[in-house]
């Protein structure tokens, strides 16, 4: 048995694990583009391999592990920089773990496939315009990273897109095949880089805003008129009056619409 096998426990299904290669771990390190003072938040960091290269480069690193087994193990062979939080990233505390850091922090993870979109959305409410957060740097299915920079009218544009769009500039930094990661997925990943920043549209309402996008893209092939009946119907609305409100046209199709679009889609439904 090797002293690694020892000391850590095989990667959980449970969990999404799939930890990264020391030479992509070499790469990633060299794509951060880190300065002496970051301080990091690191999500998911599992056996410490990103965790343990990193450290040496940056002032702190914060290190929420969802996996007990593995948040007990990272202590022992981690620079006396980083302090392991244990817990699901989804549900930690914020305002509590990371009070005593000095703010914007960066954040860098290798995230689970399963729950990136949830981790990316509560990314993107807790960055504070780029205040708490100034960037993500996180490794991700490359379907889901596509989707994140596509543009208007292309066929990877969605909710995801018209989301982050409204909160963060989107770079593509590298492409790790399956080969970068033990045990290998069965996809091709990306690291994406999110800098936060603030809305470059006036939404009205935040939640509104997600109801609304949401929405339109459940019948992104349908006219505009008619897939955001339902919505404007829930906030008790009528979608042509709404829609004419937005000085859009309603026989375009969400999946053109561009983030300043919806946005006006937004504020006219309040």
């Amino acid at each position: 048995m090797t002293r690694k096998t020892a000391i850590y426990p095989k990667a959980r299904k449970r969990f999404g694990q799939h930890f990264l290669e020391p030479a992509w771990v070499a790469k990633l390190i060299a794509a951060l583009r880190t300065s002496p003072d970051d301080i990091f938040l690191e999500i998911g960091p599992g056996r410490g391999a990103l965790t343990r290269a990193l450290a040496p480069h940056v002032a702190r690193i914060v290190a929420v592990e969802i996996d007990r087994d593995l948040a007990a193990a990272l202590p022992a062979h981690a620079p006396a920089n980083v302090r392991v939080v244990t817990g699901d990233f989804l549900d930690v505390d914020l305002d509590q773990i990371l009070r005593d850091e000095p703010q914007p922090l960066r954040v860098v993870g290798n995230l689970p496939y399963n729950v990136s979109s949830p981790i990316l959305f509560r990314l993107l409410h807790a960055a504070d315009h780029g205040r708490r957060f100034s960037d993500a740097t996180l490794m991700l299915q490359k379907e889901v990273a596509d989707r994140l920079a596509a543009p208007a009218g292309t066929p990877g544009y969605g909710a995801l897109a018209v989301q982050v769009g409204l909160l963060a500039d989107v770079d593509r930094l590298l492409t790790l095949p399956p080969g970068a990661f033990r045990p290998p997925p069965k996809v091709t990943s990306t690291v994406a880089r999110l800098r936060f920043r603030a809305p470059i549209a006036d939404v009205g309402d935040q939640t509104a805003f997600e109801r609304v996008v949401r929405g339109v893209f459940l019948q992104r092939r349908k006219t505009l008129l008619n897939a955001f009946r339902p919505v404007a119907e829930s906030f008790g609305r009528s979608a042509p009056q709404v829609i004419e409100l937005a000085g859009l046209d309603p026989s375009k199709r969400p999946e053109t619409l561009t983030v300043h679009e919806m946005a006006r889609l937004s504020r006219a439904v309040l």
